[in-house]
C-alpha cells in the first residue's frame, strides 16, 4: 500500500455511489466508475445521480471514470458494488487491469447463480494472491448518503486490509467495524434477502406484528443452523451482517426485496412486482442457492423453502403461509440451537 490511498468504486447504483460518496467526504482520492457512460457524464456535470440518489449532493472530491482501466489504475482498493449476477463477469474484466498492489473488496451480496458459490471463493479463483474483503451489513445506501447515522462491518482474512478499508470509510455517521469470518458475514447478507420477501409477504397479506416477530425469529434459526452446517462463526451471524441486516431488511421499506414481498402478499404477480422496484431484486436468485444449499446439509429451513416455492409460482403467498402454521407441533430447539430442526 503507498502512502496515498486510491480507491476505485466498481457500480453508479445507489450503494455504489453512496459508498463513493462516503470515501471522498473523508478526502480519500476516490473513482467512480459505471456501465453507462452517458448516466456518469451527466453525474459529473449536475453532481447528482438523478437515478438512484436525486437528492444526494455529490463531492467535488469525487472522480467519474466510465474507462474501467483508468479507474482501477494505481488504485490501492478496488471495491466492487455490482449485482450478484454479474460479479463474476465483473471479475473476469478486472484481472488483466489490475496492478500488482491493488486489494480487492466487495459490498455485494448474494451467491454466483447456478453454482451458489459465495463469492470470496470467486475472488480467490479469478483473483488469486490479493487482500481481499467484504462489506456488510445493515445500511440503506439512502440513509448513508443523507449522512444518517449506520453501522457496518469488514470481514477478511487479512487483518491489516480489513482495518485499512475500514479507516477509508469510517466517519463520525459510519462506524465501520471488522473481523476474520468472510463466510459468515457473506452468508447473512445473502440470506437475509430471502427472509425479507417472507415478512413482507406476511405483511402484505396484513398478518400482524405477531407473525412478523415469528418469521424474523426463525428466519434467524435458519441462518445459523445453515451457517454453523458451512463453518460460519454463531458471533458472526448474531451481530451486523446477520441479525443486524436481517432486522433492517425484513422491517425497512427501502428494502427491495421486502417490497417484492409486500407486493406477492398484496396478490401482484412477481414480474409486474419486480417491474415495480425497477432495481434488481437478489432474493429472486439467492432462494435458489440458499435451498440448494440446505439440501446438500441435510437441513429443513421451511421459511426459505417456502419463499423459494412462492418465487417459482409452486405455490400462491397465502398457501406458503398456511403451510408453515401447518408444520407440526415440536420443541423450539428439540437438538439445542444448532439442531437440524
Amino acid at each position: 500500500m503507498t502512502d496515498q490511498p486510491i480507491l476505485a468504486v466498481l457500480g453508479a447504483g445507489s450503494w455504489g455511489t453512496a459508498l463513493a460518496t462516503l470515501a471522498a467526504r473523508n478526502g480519500v482520492p476516490t473513482r467512480l466508475w459505471g456501465r453507462d457512460a452517458a448516466a456518469l457524464a451527466e453525474m459529473a456535470a449536475s453532481h447528482r445521480n438523478q437515478r438512484y440518489l436525486p437528492d444526494l449532493d455529490l463531492p467535488s472530491g469525487l472522480a467519474f471514470e466510465p474507462d474501467l482501466a483508468e479507474a482501477v489504475r494505481g488504485a490501492t482498493t478496488v471495491l466492487i458494488v455490482v449485482p450478484s449476477h454479474a460479479f463474476t463477469e465483473m471479475l473476469g474484466e478486472l484481472a488483466p487491469l489490475l496492478g500488482p498492489h491493488s486489494s480487492i473488496a466487495w459490498a455485494t451480496k448474494g451467491f454466483e447463480p447456478g453454482t451458489g458459490r459465495f463469492l470470496h471463493e470467486l475472488v480467490a479463483e479469478r483473483l488469486p494472491g490479493r487482500a481481499a474483503a467484504v462489506l456488510t451489513g445493515p445500511s440503506f445506501a439512502r440513509e448513508v448518503a443523507a449522512g444518517m447515522p449506520s453501522a457496518v462491518t469488514v470481514h477478511s482474512e487479512n487483518e491489516a486490509f480489513a482495518k485499512q478499508l475500514a479507516h477509508l470509510l469510517h466517519a463520525p455517521n459510519f462506524r465501520v467495524y471488522t473481523g476474520n469470518d468472510v463466510l459468515g458475514a457473506e452468508l447473512g447478507g445473502a440470506m437475509k434477502n430471502v427472509l425479507a420477501v417472507a415478512t413482507g409477504v406476511a405483511d402484505g397479506m396484513r398478518l400482524g406484528l405477531n407473525a412478523r416477530a415469528g418469521l424474523i425469529t426463525r428466519g434467524m434459526n435458519e441462518m445459523l443452523r445453515l451457517g454453523v452446517a458451512l463453518g460460519a462463526k454463531p458471533e458472526t451471524l448474531m451481530g451486523l451482517s446477520g441479525l443486524g441486516d436481517l432486522v433492517l431488511t425484513c422491517t425497512g421499506d427501502l428494502s427491495r426485496n421486502r417490497r417484492l414481498g409486500l407486493a406477492l402478499g398484496q396478490g401482484i404477480g412477481i414480474q409486474e412486482a419486480v417491474a415495480q422496484i425497477g432495481q434488481v431484486v437478489e432474493s429472486v436468485v439467492t432462494a435458489n442457492e440458499v435451498v440448494r444449499l440446505s439440501d446438500k446439509h441435510g437441513l429443513d429451513l421451511p421459511i426459505s423453502k417456502g419463499v423459494r416455492a412462492v418465487l417459482h409460482g409452486e405455490v400462491t403467498p397465502v398457501e406458503g403461509m398456511k403451510a408453515l402454521m401447518a408444520r407440526e407441533q415440536k420443541p423450539e430447539y428439540p437438538q439445542g440451537l444448532f439442531g437440524t430442526h
